[in-house]
Order: structure tokens, then sequence, then C-alpha cells
């Protein structure tokens, strides 16, 4: 097998349309997330991430499938030293995960009546170490945006 697949799915009353937007404006993944996520989100194009006031832009790190309110998919963000050091990352880590191979990460959007089905699929390389970090990050990432959607408020940072 050559890589680890991270699946999650959630169920969220609302529609494909605000699932989306929550998905790809800056200001909604800052909200639920701590991340603004930056793109014309078009197939192919950049993709700028911000979050704990560093930017990361990487000529890789761009959107690979976009078919609104349907499906997402991206390349994983680029692991810099200043992006390490704002979230408190230290340097022997950040290495490690900079030398795998860049993982990708899938949202699927499907109807369910008042409801929409979100399918998170999150490739990663094999012997890397960014598949325990994010395993563990995307459920809480998840629960905040199901709860903005359905309450207004994200979730209470930890």
């Amino acid at each position: 097998m050559d890589s680890k697949t991270f699946v999650y799915v959630t169920y969220i009353r609302t529609t494909p349309e605000r699932l989306w937007q929550a998905l790809t404006e800056p200001a909604f993944t800052e909200r639920y997330w701590g991340v603004r996520l930056e793109s014309d989100w078009a197939e192919g194009s950049p993709l700028a991430w911000t979050q704990a006031g560093v930017t990361v832009a990487d000529p890789e790190q761009v959107v690979l499938v976009s078919q609104p309110h349907r499906r997402l998919v991206y390349t994983w963000h680029t692991f810099t030293p200043a992006w390490a050091e704002s979230v408190g990352l230290g340097e022997d880590v950040r290495a490690r995960i900079a030398a795998e191979r860049r993982s990708s990460v899938a949202f699927a959007v499907e109807p369910r009546g008042e409801q929409v089905k979100l399918t998170l699929t999150h490739d990663f390389d094999p012997a890397g170490v960014v598949h325990a970090l994010c395993t563990e990050g995307w459920p809480p990432v998840l629960s905040s945006l199901k709860t903005l959607l359905e309450t207004g408020e994200p979730l209470p940072s930890p």
C-alpha cells in the first residue's frame, strides 16, 4: 500500500451551497478552523494558507478538483519554518513532516434532505507523521464546522 487514508463522515443541517461557502470563504474557515484559506477555487489555482499570522503560499499548494457544492480537493499545505514556529511545532518535527510526500484532502458534499453528508478523505504518505497529526486535528475542526453551520457559533477553542 502506498498511502494512509483518513476518512471522516458527518451530517450537517445545512445546504450544499452554505457548506461550500464554509469550505471556501476565508472569513468562514477562520471562524471554525483558525485558518484562512484563500484561492479563486478554480482547478489548478494556488491556495494560500494563513494560520497564527503566518501565510504560506507554494506553487505545489493547489486546488486539484473544484465542483462547487459537490466536491473540493486540494493539496495540503507547505510546512515552513515560520509556520512551525507560529504554531509551536519544533524544528525536528517540522523537518520530518516537510520531507514527506505532499498529502491531499478531499471534501465530498452530498445533499440528504434537510441535511448534507460531508465526507472528508485525507490521503497521506504511508511512512510519515502528518497522518497522526491530522487524524487528531480533523475531528475537532469538522465538529466546529458543523456547530457553526447549525448554531451560528463555532465550538470554543480548546
